[in-house]
C-alpha cells in the first residue's frame, strides 16, 4: 500500500525529502581512491578494479568490430526494427535543437556574433553488467552526433563473461559507434577523464550510472565536463477524480521498478481515487518480476497526497520539481501553463512516462532530485561550445572609449583603462 497523506506542511516535507548519496563520506573516499589510482597506474588499475567489482580479468578492454557486428546480426529482427524507429524519432526531435552561428552588424564599424563548436571528444557511460539499456545509448549518442562531435566513445561494464551486453552493442551499431570499451564504475569514469594506455581521454562525460558512477563524475567535474549528477529516478502524477486508477497504478509501478530509491508520487483531490489506485497497485504488483524492489520503493518513497484542487497540485509539483511529470486530467493542456519546474511533462492518459523512456523522441536523461528548478533535459546543447566574436573598428572604439575607462577606474583596474587609452595616444 502506498501511504495516503493530507497536504499538511509536515506531509509535504516528508514527500519532498529525497534520498542522497553525494554526502556519503565513506563512498566519496572510496571513489576518490579509485580515480587517483587509475590516474596513476592507468590500464593496470582499470584491470584490477574490473576484476574486483565485475568479477572478470581482462587485459584488452576494447570491443572489436567483429563483436559489434556479431551482436547486430544476432539481434531479434523485430527488436532491431523498434530500435531503428526509436532512433529516427530521437534524431528528428533533437535536430530541431541545433543552433547556428550568427554575426550582427547593427552598428557602424561593429560586428558581434557567436560561433558554435562541437565538443571534440565525448565519453558516454552506459549502465550494464546484469542489465542492458539500449535506449540510453540512443538518447546519448544521437544528440552528440547532431552536434557534430568528432569522437564519441562508449564505456559500459562487462558481464560475468567479460562482455558488454549484445543489445548495447547493437544500439551502438545502429548509431554508427564503434569505439567501445568494456569498463564500468568509477574506474571507467577515471579512464575517460585522464586517459590510459588503451583509452584516450575525452573532454566531456555524459550518461547515467549507479551512485559510484555519479560520485565519480562529481569528483572529475572540472577536469572534464559532465552532463549532470543523476539521482534516483522519479515520477509525479497529477490526476483528477475521473482518471483511470489502473493507468495511474501501472505508471507508479513502472517507476518503482527502477530501484528501491525510486520515487513515485500521486497528487489528486479524491480519496476515492487514491484508494482505487492502491487497490490497483496491489492487483498489478503480483504481475511484476521485480516485486521486492517495487514494494520497498513504494513503501519508502511512494506517496499519495490529497490536494484541495488541481491548481494546488501544480504548486506542490513545482516545489518538488520532478524528473517526470504526468498530468492525467480531462483537460491536461489547461494545466501546462501552471508548470514551471519539471524535467519532462506527459499530457493525458495515453502519454505514459515509459513512452518518453523509449520512443517518443525527447531525451530521457533528465534532471532529478529537484534540479529541474534550474536544469534541463540532455540535449544537443550539452555537446557544443559557444564562442562569442567581437570586432570594433578604430572609429567605433573611439565612440565608447570614455565609458570603458570610467568603468575600469570604478573597479580600480587602471591597466584595463590604459589598454583603451594607449590606442588613442598621439
Amino acid at each position: 500500500m502506498i501511504p495516503i497523506l493530507d497536504n499538511t506542511k509536515e506531509s509535504l516535507e516528508v514527500v519532498m525529502t529525497r534520498p542522497s548519496f553525494v554526502t556519503d563520506k565513506v563512498m566519496n573516499k572510496q571513489v576518490e581512491a579509485i580515480i587517483l589510482d587509475v590516474k596513476k597506474r592507468q590500464d593496470i588499475a582499470v584491470s584490477e578494479y574490473t576484476h574486483k567489482f565485475d568479477g572478470v580479468m581482462q587485459e584488452d578492454f576494447k570491443v572489436t568490430k567483429a563483436e559489434i557486428d556479431e551482436a547486430y546480426k544476432a539481434c531479434n529482427p523485430q527488436l532491431l526494427i523498434s530500435l531503428e524507429k526509436a532512433a529516427s524519432n530521437i534524431r528528428r526531435f533533437h535536430t530541431n535543437q541545433k543552433q547556428n552561428n550568427y554575426m550582427n552588424y547593427n552598428q557602424a564599424g561593429v560586428m558581434l556574433g557567436q560561433i558554435i563548436h562541437p565538443i571534440e571528444n565525448i565519453g558516454l557511460y552506459i549502465p550494464g553488467g546484469s542489465a542492458a539499456y539500449p535506449s540510453t545509448v540512443l538518447m546519448n549518442v544521437i544528440p552528440a552526433q547532431i552536434a557534430g562531435c568528432e569522437r564519441i566513445v562508449v564505456v559500459s561494464p562487462p558481464n560475468e563473461s567479460g562482455k558488454i551486453h549484445p543489445i548495447i552493442l547493437t544500439a551502438a551499431k545502429v548509431c554508427g559507434i564503434d569505439e567501445i570499451y568494456a569498463v564500468g564504475g568509477a574506474q571507467g569514469i577515471a579512464a575517460l577523464t585522464y586517459g590510459t594506455e588503451t583509452i584516450r581521454k575525452v573532454d566531456k562525460i555524459c550518461g547515467p550510472g549507479n551512485a559510484y558512477v555519479a560520485l565519480a563524475k562529481k569528483f572529475v567535474s572540472g577536469e572534464v565536463g559532465i552532463d549532470m549528477i543523476a539521482g534516483p529516478s522519479e515520477v509525479l502524477i497529477i490526476a483528477d477524480e475521473n482518471a483511470n486508477p489502473a493507468f495511474i497504478a501501472a505508471d507508479l509501478l513502472a517507476q518503482a521498478e527502477h530501484d528501491t530509491q525510486a520515487s513515485s508520487i500521486l497528487l489528486c483531490p479524491s480519496y476515492d481515487l487514491a484508494e482505487k489506485v492502491n487497490l490497483e497497485v496491489e492487483r498489478q504488483l503480483v504481475l511484476c518480476k521485480r516485486v521486492d524492489i517495487i514494494k520497498e520503493a513504494l513503501e519508502t518513497h511512494g506517496f499519495i497526497v490529497i490536494v484541495d484542487n488541481l491548481e494546488q497540485a501544480c504548486e506542490i509539483s513545482n516545489q518538488i520539481a520532478p524528473e517526470h511529470l504526468e498530468i492525467m486530467v480531462e483537460q491536461p493542456f489547461d494545466l501546462v501553463a501552471n508548470i514551471k519546474n519539471a524535467g519532462s511533462i506527459f499530457l493525458g492518459a495515453y502519454a505514459p512516462e515509459v513512452l518518453g523512456d523509449y520512443f517518443a523522441g525527447p531525451n530521457h536523461t533528465l534532471p532529478t532530485h529537484g534540479t529541474a528548478r534550474f536544469s534541463s533535459a540532455l540535449s544537443v546543447d550539452d555537446f557544443i561550445k559557444k564562442s562569442s566574436v567581437i570586432y570594433y573598428s578604430q572609429a567605433a572604439l573611439e565612440t565608447v572609449k570614455e565609458d570603458i575607462t570610467i568603468l575600469a577606474h570604478a573597479e580600480g583596474l587602471d591597466a584595463h583603462a590604459h589598454a583603451i587609452d594607449v590606442r588613442f595616444k598621439k
